[in-house]
């Protein structure tokens, strides 16, 4: 586990490391190329989970589940909400269902954390959470929308009994002006970063914007992206957004 730069939470963990290619936003995924560095350091748990495409890092597929990290979350004392998984997706199809039980029961032993856990398979969520999967009060369960072609994941995610919901808009490559936001407790929206960026739009981030608006959904705006995103901010409407679901901590 490691404290971040991540505005929307304080802390990852990552008791899985690696991921496939699942849709157009993992095209420039940022855990990709950090899984590349990481292997090129010498470290076991990225060893062969990326190969050069094109002069840039692609996924293998390969799936690397550390049981050493597992504990991680209780040796932290003071309460935090903890992203899972940066690096990798819990409902990956090659994560076996007691290895997310044993991430599961950490999540349970240790209440006084928040866990994010994001997925761009809530299919599979709610299929193995469908198995005698506790709801605990203290885990969030999102997927990510990346454009109106995957709106479908949302749907998906509604399917799922969660304490908090929430979708990532981001990358953000393309309007989801469709989106159905009820029962969503919480949106991250941002652009693009990195070497490669695509461009987002404005009248993108207004709609999901005004979507939020009319269903109840926390806002938060993340960044604008590009290739430097500290020069292009986070700052939307003369303002930075940094809502939040009710806190169960």
């Amino acid at each position: 586990m490691a404290d971040t730069s991540i505005e929307w939470t304080d802390a990852t963990w990552n008791p899985i490391a690696g991921c496939s290619i699942m849709s157009a936003g993992c095209t420039n995924c940022y855990a990709m190329r950090m899984a590349a560095r990481l292997d090129a350091m010498g470290l076991k748990k990225y060893e062969n989970l990326t190969r050069k495409s094109g002069g840039r890092a692609k996924w293998t597929g390969k799936i690397y589940l550390d049981e050493a990290a597992l504990n991680a979350p209780e040796k932290w004392r003071k309460p935090r909400n903890i992203f899972v998984n940066s690096m990798s997706d819990l409902f990956h199809p090659d994560v076996p269902e007691w290895f997310v039980t044993k991430v599961w029961d950490v999540m349970k032993r240790t209440p006084r954390h928040n866990y994010q856990i994001l997925t761009k398979r809530p299919d599979r969520m709610a299929t193995v959470l469908s198995n005698q999967f506790e709801m605990l009060p203290n885990v969030w369960l999102g997927t990510s929308v990346e454009d109106h072609s995957v709106l479908h994941r949302i749907d998906d995610l509604l399917k799922i009994p969660a304490a908090v919901r929430f979708v990532s808009f981001e990358p953000l490559i393309g309007p989801v002006s469709n989106a159905r936001l009820e029962g969503i407790d919480w949106a991250i929206v941002g652009g693009e970063s990195g070497p490669s960026s695509r461009p987002i739009e404005t009248f993108w981030v207004d709609e999901i914007f005004d979507i939020c608006v009319r269903s109840g959904t926390k806002f938060f705006f993340k960044q604008w992206g590009g290739k430097n995103k500290k020069q292009t901010g986070r700052i939307y409407r003369e303002r930075t957004w940094d809502e939040l679901p009710a806190l169960s901590m």
